[in-house]
């Protein structure tokens, strides 16, 4: 599945990457308020901080903004943990890739919370682009848990990697659903230390230093 096409009649890339900007953080905003199908591309383009004349040089279709604030949370997801060290096979290089990933989680809440409640109003062909970089951040933590097994580091067998992967992201994103209740309780640190704690001890048994 290839990346969608998102047409703009501006030639100058550092302008459309600036602009696109402005458009993700104002409708992430909009969008978090009013839902996807109340906001109109009128308020988009004032939440930018631009023209509606300005906002249709860069875009053609309010579902083009959606599809912009998914990929930019995959971009962002991939360039943080692919700059990770590698520490590949260690229970540490583990620790520390979910640690990345949570305060990204962390970072970007109100991204998150949008795509998930919204991603269902993307054109077909744009909400399966989506659905596969969700995957392949599931794949990322699916490499980390085998490295681990295979150096047994983490007691876990091959048909429990997949779960396994599936766990942390999920538990990740549980944080901007639901840090409207947790944060009486953790800071994003704890939250880190517990879940981390919680799928370690489930693996490998015994307390984790």
């Amino acid at each position: 599945m290839n990346k969608r096409e998102v047409k703009s009649s501006v030639k100058d890339e550092s302008l459309i990457e600036k602009r696109r900007e402005q458009m993700i953080r104002g409708a992430v905003k909009l969008f978090k308020e009013k839902g996807f199908h109340r906001a109109t591309t009128r308020e988009i383009a004032k939440a930018a901080g631009f023209s509606i004349g300005t906002l249709y040089e860069y875009i053609r279709t309010k579902e083009d903004v959606l599809y912009l604030v998914c990929d930019s949370i995959y971009n962002e997801v991939h360039d943080r943990l692919s700059a990770l060290p590698t520490q590949e096979g260690t229970v540490d290089g583990l620790r520390v890739a979910i640690n990345q990933y949570y305060h990204l989680i962390d970072d970007m809440s109100d991204e998150f919370l949008v795509m998930y409640q919204e991603s269902k109003s993307l054109p077909k062909d744009a909400l399966q682009y989506v659905l596969k970089k969700e995957m392949e951040m599931v794949a990322l933590f699916e490499n980390l848990l085998d490295a681990c097994a295979n150096s047994g580091e983490l007691r876990i067998s091959k048909d429990q990697v997949g779960i396994a992967a599936h766990h942390i992201v999920v538990q990740g994103q549980m944080w901007a659903f639901r840090r409207w209740a947790l944060h009486k309780s953790y800071t994003i640190e704890t939250y880190i230390r517990v879940q981390t704690d919680q799928l370690f001890k489930g693996l490998i048994g015994g307390n984790v230093q």
